[in-house]
């Protein structure tokens, strides 16, 4: 499996996996069993294009860990997806989940494609084949994939249903961020980074810092992510000063109208062109000045080249990894506070496993009950992010990840090695 090792996200995953187990004095056997995963799958996914032809796209599944319960991740549609990458955010999923107390173990999915440029069509012929090839693999009591970068709420609607013909019977618990009408749970589509804003007001607390308009977020990011926390963000009272998508970047020093941005970007499918703020690049918006950046959309935007020119005070990681490694130590040296991934972000698989309960269940709960519930985990998360860092001695990032592989290297010795 050395192909894993392709990526810098599973080089940086591996790297902080090794610091955390020499950190603990994590048992070696266990230790070396995560770190690779458990299965990893690649499969061709022959299409019929609009015009008649035939291309085949490359799909993967990596499930990293089952010890604590079947595997949680979602599937992503990128151009640049790759199997390392894939491992790599499996394996963020199992400490994810730990981390949060849920039943479930780590995976991630995705199929090398440029979504926008697939017609509709086609993106459903694309999904439907791919859910095929994995459908030994994938169900309520094995793997549950969930939306990621490139598809959302339609797309898992495909694969529930694809998986259901096959197995002759609805079964809404396959997959979850679906559609309400044939499963889906309230609150879902914003949990992500609601739960991202949810850390943030519990830093605040912790560092002392008084949470109204003299705040000033920025926001990296302007998909589901990144505009559920610019929404989230304001209606706590902070000034969001600065978003962006992958065109370009917003900034108003004095805080943007954010329902108003919300409302440009959904007419327009882009922020650039909006009048009421100045436009900048993305990487210019990582390093204005600011109290509080969230940087929610790829991985590695913040790295060993830019970290010593990022003025926020508080990084709270919307994207998974968009902190490097070697970023990650300027940023502690320079005094940063950081909201490590595995807990900043945890919002949208606590949801997601809301909704699978809901589910298995045929018993769906209100909004309210969801966000309550949401809150409560995120908040005793950070407590425990917190309490391992004073008494440790280690940074957030490194005593969150303490915490994540303690419950699953317990769990792993309690079930033993089959065989013997």
């Amino acid at each position: 499996m050395d192909i894993l090792l392709e990526s810098h996200l599973y080089q940086d995953t591996l790297k902080l996996l090794n610091e955390t187990a020499e950190a603990m004095r994590l048992d070696p056997n266990i230790h070396e069993r995560l770190k690779k995963p458990k299965r990893a799958i690649m499969v061709s996914i022959p299409v019929r294009m609009d015009d008649n032809s035939v291309k085949v796209f490359d799909g993967y599944r990596v499930q990293h860990s089952l010890t604590l319960g079947p595997c949680k991740g979602g599937i992503r549609y990128h151009e640049n997806v790759s199997l390392s990458e894939v491992a790599a955010l499996a394996m963020l999923m199992t400490f994810k989940c730990s981390l949060a107390g849920l039943p479930l173990g780590g995976a991630k999915g995705g199929v090398k494609v440029n979504a926008s440029k697939l017609s509709r069509t086609e993106k459903q012929r694309l999904t439907r084949r791919y859910t095929s090839e994995l459908s030994m693999f994938i169900g309520p009591d094995k793997d549950i994939p969930a939306p990621d970068m490139g598809t959302d709420a339609q797309t898992m609607a495909w694969i529930m249903d694809t998986y259901s013909q096959e197995l002759g019977h609805a079964v809404p618990g396959v997959v979850t961020g679906k559609p309400i009408e044939i499963g889906g749970s309230l609150g879902r589509s914003t949990s992500t980074g609601r739960g991202v804003i949810y850390t943030v007001e519990k830093a605040c607390e912790h560092l002392k810092i008084k949470q109204d308009k003299s705040v000033k977020v920025i926001v990296q990011g302007f998909g589901e992510v990144g505009a559920s926390a610019a929404t989230c963000a304001d209606e706590l009272g902070l000034s969001v000063v600065g978003v962006s998508d992958v065109n370009c970047g917003l900034y108003n020093e004095g805080g943007l109208n954010i329902n108003a941005v919300k409302e440009y970007y959904a007419k327009n499918k882009s922020l650039k062109g909006y009048k009421e703020a100045q436009e900048i690049s993305n990487q210019d918006l990582l390093t204005l000045k600011c109290d509080i950046l969230v940087p929610a959309a790829i991985d590695g935007v913040i790295n060993s080249k830019n970290a010593n020119q990022i003025k926020a005070r508080m990084i709270a990681e919307g994207a998974n990894g968009p902190v490097t490694h070697d970023g990650h130590k300027i940023l502690v040296d320079n005094g940063k506070f950081i909201i490590p991934d595995i807990l900043a972000n945890a919002g949208g698989v606590i949801v997601s496993y809301f909704e699978w309960v809901q589910d298995l269940q045929n018993f769906f709960w209100t909004e309210q009950e969801i966000n309550s519930r949401l809150r409560t985990i995120m908040n005793n998360n950070f407590k425990v992010m917190i309490e391992t860092s004073l008494n440790q001695k280690v940074d957030t990032r490194k005593a969150a990840m303490i915490a994540a592989v303690h419950r699953v290297s317990s769990a792993m010795l309690l079930r033993g090695l089959y065989p013997q």
